[in-house]
């Protein structure tokens, strides 16, 4: 796993972190602190990730997050990633949410 944080005026305002698996990366651990949501740091973050796994011959992304979580879904899906079946060890789960992206 690979875990970055990002920085605003000296300030961590936020994380992600990356898992490399044999056929695919999973994005884990997203999360901007919210006096900082609104300035591009999410999709600086989900850019660098996303960069990472290329950097190491990853073709697709996965995630999952959940339902209430409206902005990172808006987030994601201005991404590309698109809803999918649970995988790895995510179930069926009203609750939860899988995406995909290829890169």
């Amino acid at each position: 796993m690979a875990f970055f944080v990002v920085y605003q005026d000296e300030t961590p305002a936020g994380c992600g972190g990356v898992q490399i698996f044999a056929d695919y990366a999973e994005l884990k651990r997203m999360y901007v602190r919210p006096q900082f949501r609104g300035h591009g740091l999410g999709k600086l973050m989900v850019a660098h990730l996303s960069d990472y796994a290329a950097q190491h011959g990853i073709k697709v992304l996965r995630l999952e997050t959940g339902v209430s979580q409206l902005e990172a879904l808006g987030l994601y899906e201005s991404f590309g990633f698109r809803r999918i079946p649970p995988f790895g060890n995510y179930f069926d789960d009203p609750l939860s949410i899988c995406m995909e992206k290829r890169i």
